[in-house]
Order: structure tokens, then sequence, then C-alpha cells
């Protein structure tokens, strides 16, 4: 199950979010997206959790944690539509 994290702390790396999430079963990867121009985190990334009920577990204990001062928030992708 892929799962939506936002809010993070510009200052969060990759391996801590991964860590975090990894408290509730496998994780298959993680992405922070970063800002192109100042490399920093745009403070939002996935997370790919292939059982969806390690994943529903995360979403449930993570979603409103303070994690380096910031109230991270987590719930599913959703599928990326093309509009055209």
């Amino acid at each position: 199950m892929k799962l939506l994290v936002r809010n993070l702390d510009r200052g969060t790396t990759e391996e801590q979010v991964k860590a975090l999430f990894e408290e509730y079963g496998t994780v298959q990867w993680c992405n922070l997206i970063m800002d192109k121009a100042t490399g920093k985190s745009k403070g939002f990334g996935f997370v790919e959790m292939p059982k969806i009920g390690d994943a529903k577990a995360a979403t449930k204990n993570l979603n409103g944690r303070n994690v380096d001062g910031s109230k991270i928030r987590v719930k599913k992708a959703e599928d990326k539509q093309d509009t055209e």
C-alpha cells in the first residue's frame, strides 16, 4: 500500500521516515519529494508498505504524531489520474 506523508519538517531525512514506518512492518521504499532548486525536502513524501495490515497500522499510529517539531499527516496515497 502506498502512503502519502505530509507536513514533514524540511530537515527530516528519508532514513528517519523509513525508520518510523519500519516500527509497523516492512517498508518496500520511501521517497521524499525534493525541491530541484534548493535540493531540500518539500515537506512531503511517499512510503510503500507491501502488507496492507502493516500500512494501516502505521497510518493509524503515525497520523498526527509529532516528528522533529511537526505534526505529520499520513494517509493512503490516491492514484494520479490523467485528465487529458
